[in-house]
């Protein structure tokens, strides 16, 4: 399949160096693949290849190469200082892009400076718009519920029985996770704190959807709030989760309230079926709220809304600072929900919507549309 990102990619190389980041095993390197055979004379270098890294440490790859594809660079020394050179003094119509595991976003940040060099675009699991017309957006959302939306995993499920996939995505997502732990984490903590992180991220399993307490965490695992911020902040860097934060006028007041945690891995998550499609609907948002901030330069964010009284909305899309769609998901419960009804009558320019997965029948009560998840999710940017 053709992942959503391809057409903005090969637009953007036209421009600048591209960086692709995103989870491990989200296709990263598949996708690249795919945007060199719109070239001549591609040349793929993976820097966890010895023969590879041979070749861009002695910076011999062909000269006439028109797409150059740089994977898991960033573990060079001095990496950055590296791309800059490269981009600098590259042939006219030669092409690079730039790819490798989470952590490449996470050293991005820091050091020497690529400014006006590059674009960057984040690549996000499979969504229901991403699949196309070929397959119903209910079923889609059943699958990514049940099994998330990693391809490997995903597209195992649309074409073998219901054991096979249940018992692949299990092996898939043991390996997964072994993996990310042995070698991802161990890159930002010490040994000694792997069993404590694997501690953290079992809890977290189970915390989804709800406002995070690092006291309280920091209490049930015998640990201090700031390490457990440590960690969430690792787990963060590496795609393994990610937080949606509480919206307030005051910026820095939101900063300060807690977030709320969801996971890349659906399938990963543990709680009933209502808590996997709050995640899923969570991934879906902040696939195309990024879309939207990455290609097109628009100001938005993912946020949550709560207020002193507990009336609490599931997710709020911001768009130039100002609240754009109030989200509300339910399973089955086709019912306005109190919240949605508050906060409906106290923003005026926004739009409400309460995303129901087992829907009979749309609906609109006043201002606010109650409507099929699947459906819904379908027709975002991404």
């Amino acid at each position: 399949m053709k992942r959503y990102l391809h057409s903005q990619i090969l637009s953007d190389l036209e421009n600048k160096m591209v960086f692709i980041t995103g989870p491990r095993q989200v296709g990263k390197t598949y996708l690249a693949k795919q945007i060199a055979e719109n070239f001549s004379n591609p040349q793929y270098l993976n820097y966890d290849n010895i023969e590879d890294r041979r070749i861009i440490n002695n910076l011999s790859w062909r000269y006439n190469a028109d797409l150059l594809i740089f994977d898991e660079t960033h573990k060079k020394k001095d990496w950055k200082l590296f791309l800059k050179g490269v981009y600098d003094s590259r042939p006219k119509n030669q092409h690079i892009l730039v790819t490798g595991s989470a952590r490449l976003e996470t050293y991005r940040q820091s050091g020497e400076s690529l400014a006006g060099r590059y674009l960057h675009l984040r690549l996000n699991p499979i969504s229901i718009k991403e699949m196309g017309n070929d397959f119903q957006p209910y079923e889609i959302l059943e699958k990514l519920n049940e099994f998330g939306g990693f391809p490997e995993p995903f597209l195992f499920s649309l074409n073998n029985s219901v054991d096979k996939a249940h018992q692949f995505s299990s092996r898939w997502k043991n390996q997964y996770y072994t993996d990310l732990i042995r070698e991802d984490i161990m890159d930002f903590g010490r040994i000694q704190e792997i069993r404590s992180m694997r501690l953290l991220l079992e809890l977290l399993r189970t915390k989804v959807g709800s406002p995070l307490s690092y006291k309280a965490i920091a209490e049930d695992l015998q640990l201090s709030p700031n390490t457990i911020k440590k960690y969430v902040s690792i787990l963060e860097g590496l795609y393994i989760i990610f937080l949606v934060r509480p919206y307030h006028r005051n910026i820095a007041r939101a900063i300060l309230k807690e977030p709320k945690v969801y996971f890349y891995d659906t399938s990963f998550v543990k709680g009933n079926e209502g808590i996997k499609l709050e995640n899923t609907v969570a991934v879906s948002l902040l696939k195309d709220v990024q879309f939207r901030y990455d290609a097109r330069g628009e100001n938005v964010s993912l946020n949550y809304l709560k207020t002193k009284d507990n009336k609490e909305i599931d997710f709020v899309i911001i768009s130039d600072n100002k609240p754009e769609t109030f989200i509300e998901v339910k399973l089955s419960d086709r019912k306005l929900s109190n919240s949605i009804k508050y906060f409906s009558s106290r923003f005026n320019d926004a739009n409400f919507i309460q995303l129901v997965h087992n829907l009979p029948r749309e609906e609109t009560i006043k201002k606010i549309n109650i409507l099929r998840a699947g459906d819904w999710l379908k027709n975002l940017n991404a």
